[in-house]
């Protein structure tokens, strides 16, 4: 990772609803801190295109990018019951029309696979998952924006693996998540790269202790984040990262760590 990395590819995670009520928007402005908007709960069909667009001109008209988060919770791309895998399509197609409007720097996507849920039945979930993902992949590469499957609640990298390769396209990558290989996972970075490095396209960035997914500021648990970044300094990878604070002070402890790491 170049330690003279623009900028311009850090984005800092901040749900819809909180952008446009109570100042965060205005605090993002003045900051000059790029947003990752989340797009979880019901906004997706509550909220009206111009409201999105709104948003979106703001963030343009102060030279701020931003990325995409779709929604995840109660989703199931891989579900064996039509009904489900019809709603699930339906809410991450809502957020992938935004991409016309927001015009991000990439989109971030679940693949919300549990091995204790889906294991029995890996490989047609995996196929029905993929069904999905690849119409998702082709709407986001019409705009030349990077999806990036992200890992939660998955324990190997071996699910992402062969996602990533059926989808086979350049708009389909990865996005580590440094909190959830510990929290969740109970494994080190080491364990997920270099084997998904060829498609690693963005870091979600926060801390813990191993215990729970706390979003505790860079250097504050035990995530090897030295480690990680001399790896992708080695292998000249250059990802776009998005710090994950849940705390306004673990935003100023994450930004402080990468500028005394030289990371940008």
């Amino acid at each position: 990772m170049s330690a003279s990395g623009p900028k311009k590819r850090l984005f800092v995670c901040a749900p819809f609803n909180l952008l446009r009520t109570g100042g965060m928007l205005d605090e993002f402005i003045r900051r000059g801190l790029q947003p990752e908007i989340g797009l979880e709960s019901d906004l997706l069909y509550d909220c009206g295109r111009a409201e999105f667009a709104e948003m979106a001109g703001r963030l343009a008209e102060n030279g701020l990018a931003c990325t995409l988060h779709a929604p995840f919770y109660d989703l199931s791309p891989g579900a064996a019951d039509r009904h489900i895998a019809a709603a699930t399509r339906n809410k991450l197609e809502r957020a992938f029309r935004l991409i016309e409007v927001f015009r991000p720097a990439s989109i971030v996507c679940h693949l919300s696979f549990e091995e204790n849920k889906h294991g029995w039945d890996r490989q047609g979930w995996i196929t029905r998952a993929c069904g999905m993902f690849a119409d998702l992949v082709a709407m986001a590469a019409e705009h030349h924006t990077p999806v990036m499957f992200e890992n939660t609640y998955e324990t190997t990298p071996e699910v992402h693996r062969e996602v990533l390769a059926r989808l086979d396209s350049p708009y389909a990558r990865f996005c580590l998540d440094c909190g959830h290989t510990l929290a969740f996972a109970k494994t080190p970075w080491q364990d997920w790269l270099p084997e998904l490095a060829p498609w690693l396209g963005q870091l979600h960035l926060h801390d813990n202790m191993g215990d729970i997914d706390a979003h505790l500021g860079l250097g504050q648990g035990i995530f090897d984040f030295a480690g990680l970044f001399a790896f992708l300094e080695e292998s000249r990878i250059d990802p776009i990262l998005t710090l994950e604070p849940h705390q306004r002070e673990s935003l100023d402890v994450s930004l402080a760590y990468l500028e005394e790491h030289g990371i940008f």
